[in-house]
């Protein structure tokens, strides 16, 4: 499975659904845009440094995943097929589920915008 911000913010947060699935799961993909996302959070935050060791520890449980020309190419079409149907999402939105579909995993998300996208396994929790 691969999460997105709001699901480990949810866990961050002690979320009694996503607690225990995550807490589960043989591994957990983390997107290096989601990775950056939870560290802006933190740096905005008044508990920086708490939120910062949190993310790491969290991240160094996970296999990070980043982008290269395959997730480009898919995004691409993504971004032309939203824009087409006039659905568009946020592109850091766009390029995790580049990433679940190139890597033909889950992605769990709070997000409903997801739901547009042709090809996507998405799930919220």
């Amino acid at each position: 499975m691969l999460v997105d911000t709001n699901i480990v913010s949810a866990h961050f947060k002690g979320d009694p659904v996503v607690m225990p699935k995550l807490q589960a799961a043989d591994v957990i993909y983390l997107p290096s845009i989601v990775l950056g996302e939870l560290i802006f959070g933190a740096h905005k935050s008044p508990n920086r440094i708490r939120n910062l060791a949190r993310i790491e520890q969290f991240r160094s449980a996970t296999v990070l995943l980043t982008m290269d020309a395959d997730t480009a190419a898919i995004y691409g079409r993504l971004k032309a097929e939203l824009s087409s149907a006039g659905k568009m999402i946020p592109d850091n939105d766009l390029w995790v589920a580049a990433l679940a579909i190139q890597h033909n995993l889950a992605l769990i998300s709070r997000d409903q915008h997801f739901r547009n996208i042709s090809g996507l396994n998405w799930q919220t929790w």
